[in-house]
């Protein structure tokens, strides 16, 4: 006998209906009306006021074109951007020094820096200004030279700036040193690695993340706090306009040769910082 299978036979399926597609869920985007009614708003109201900035002749555009590269003007950036690159490089060195001894197992180290930041983060810079400019009522005489000849108005506005911006870069460094995982550290600690190859090949690395967006943004508040050395007469950007328009008197058109050239280095300032944080932020999540 020949073996005899049963077979199934095959279930027939069913055709596409052409009414499964309207059936299917179809995604409404959400109507912003009021937004662009605020963003349409918005922009009228810029175009208004930008036009009304251009039109109006009390601005007097044509002598803010004549002195935005004079000389004077030109050797006060100058001395404007030298200043903070010196007070911020300074900054940063003796803030690192403060972090590090605020961080230090030695409760006299920790003390000395905690009260060095407290202070100069309790006083107005304008005080501390006028205080280092008034140096010699205290010590008429360092080291055998009148403090007079010694301390200048630049050399008064160094000190007194870089003090100051040192209290703000220790709370910043110190930041990014604790922003670190302690693991990250343990494992160095178990290679063999020093104090200094630790702090300058693990720490200071990975710091860098924390420490750089709050370090710009107090190099771009040093560049438009220096402004603030004007008042003990460091010809500086706003000191150099302001020497102009004792002269002339056109006091709106000088002060925005300074508020322009102010805007334009915070910009490129900026994106300097922009690409810096995404260099320190390689490798992490979320990164383009």
């Amino acid at each position: 006998m020949s073996a005899q299978t049963d077979t199934l036979p095959p279930s027939p399926q069913a055709p596409l209906s052409k009414s499964n597609d309207a059936d299917r869920l179809r995604i409404v985007p959400v109507r912003r009306t009021g937004q662009w009614a605020a963003a349409v708003a918005v922009l009228a109201l810029l175009v208004l006021a930008l036009n009304s900035v251009i039109r109006n002749e009390a601005f007097q555009w044509d002598v803010v074109a004549d002195y935005f590269t004079t000389t004077a003007v030109l050797r006060g950036l100058g001395l404007t951007l030298w200043l903070t690159a010196l007070v911020m490089a300074l900054g940063f060195a003796l803030g690192t020094l403060l972090a590090v001894l605020r961080l230090s197992a030695n409760h006299v180290l920790q003390a000395v820096s905690w009260g060095y930041v407290w202070l100069f983060r309790s006083t107005p810079i304008l005080v501390q200004l006028l205080f280092w400019f008034n140096i010699g009522a205290l010590y008429p005489e360092i080291l055998g030279v009148r403090t007079v000849n010694l301390l200048g108005p630049v050399t008064v506005a160094v000190i007194g700036l870089t003090l100051h911006e040192a209290a703000y870069a220790a709370e910043v460094v110190r930041g990014g040193i604790l922003s670190v995982e302690r693991g990250q550290i343990e494992a160095a600690q178990s290679l063999g690695l020093g104090p200094w190859r630790r702090f300058h090949r693990i720490v200071l690395p990975q710091a860098m993340r924390s420490i750089v967006p709050p370090a710009g943004n107090m190099l771009i508040g040093t560049l438009k706090g220096t402004s603030i050395v004007s008042i003990i007469a460091v010809q500086d950007l706003l000191y150099s306009v302001q020497l102009v328009y004792h002269r002339t008197y056109q006091v709106i058109p000088l002060l925005l040769v300074a508020t322009i050239w102010y805007a334009v280095v915070t910009s490129l300032l900026s994106i300097g910082q922009h690409y810096i944080e995404r260099h320190y932020a390689r490798g992490t999540a979320g990164t383009r």
